[in-house]
């Protein structure tokens, strides 16, 4: 399942907010790729599953990807998990 990672429009992130995020990130945090991709991050968690259980499966992801960004966040001081926003990409 794929996902975007963006600036949150509510948290007020610096302009260099995502490219941040990155260099902590890097390639693969847990069971989840990232990549870069101009001014958003893509984030590959899970593998993908049969429609009726997308919806379900898709908030899961979500909430692991929030969890990386999160714990990235909390380890370093100049990130604030608040700063950015995480949707599904269908």
């Amino acid at each position: 399942m794929n996902f975007r990672i963006t600036p949150h429009s509510g948290g007020a992130p610096p302009q260099d907010a995502i490219e941040r995020l990155w260099e902590r990130l890097g390639p693969r945090q847990e069971d989840t790729s990232f990549s870069l991709t101009g001014a958003e991050i893509r984030a590959t968690w899970g593998e993908g599953e049969a429609s009726s259980a997308r919806d379900e499966r898709a908030e899961v992801g979500r909430a692991q990807v929030l969890e990386i960004i999160e714990s990235v966040c909390e380890r370093t001081p100049d990130l604030r998990s608040d700063w950015y926003a995480v949707s599904f990409v269908p």
